[in-house]
């Protein structure tokens, strides 16, 4: 709490999820709330979840849309990712690809398969999709840690949580 009281947005953003999960909900999203004002890309994509879901607040595709793009601008891979399945359901494919690439150069997996899907389509050239795939491979080599793979198996064991 001495890191919330020093204005730390991440401290701030676990305090949020943290009353989350307890179901303390108003004060978790005030946590989350401070933690995007203060710049938490993270914070930024759980509130676009909860608004998008419409889950504890109400439903407001505005506020889910602003929260994704900050998410996004700060480098949230998940958030590209979803802007870009945004733009292409209404039919933005070339903006989808490129929220595609950005999210593979993050090294987000998702992204690699709907880039091939965009090129099985034709949409995407040979040659964008594999330097997509070397630019994810090279994110995702330069993540790696005993550390992250520990945690990544506490996750999967259900020992830890990792979203809201």
């Amino acid at each position: 709490m001495r890191r919330v009281a020093a204005n730390d947005p991440i401290a701030m953003q676990q305090v949020g999820r943290e009353l989350h999960r307890e179901g303390d909900y108003e004060s978790g999203i005030k946590y989350l709330t401070k933690a995007a004002e203060l710049g938490d890309a993270m914070a930024h994509f759980l509130l676009a979840r909860l608004y998008g879901k419409g889950q504890v607040v109400e439903k407001d595709e505005k506020k889910e849309i602003y929260h994704l793009e900050e998410a996004a601008i700060r480098g949230h891979p998940d958030a590209r990712y979803n802007l870009g399945c945004r733009e292409g359901n209404v039919g933005r494919t070339d903006r989808a690809v490129k929220h595609f690439i950005i999210a593979a150069n993050l090294g987000y997996d998702g992204a690699i398969q709907a880039l091939k899907k965009c090129y099985a389509g034709g949409v995407v050239s040979k040659e964008d999709f594999a330097a997509a795939l070397r630019a994810q491979k090279a994110a995702v080599d330069a993540t790696q840690s005993p550390q992250r793979e520990a945690a990544a198996k506490a996750v999967a064991a259900g020992k830890i949580m990792r979203w809201i």
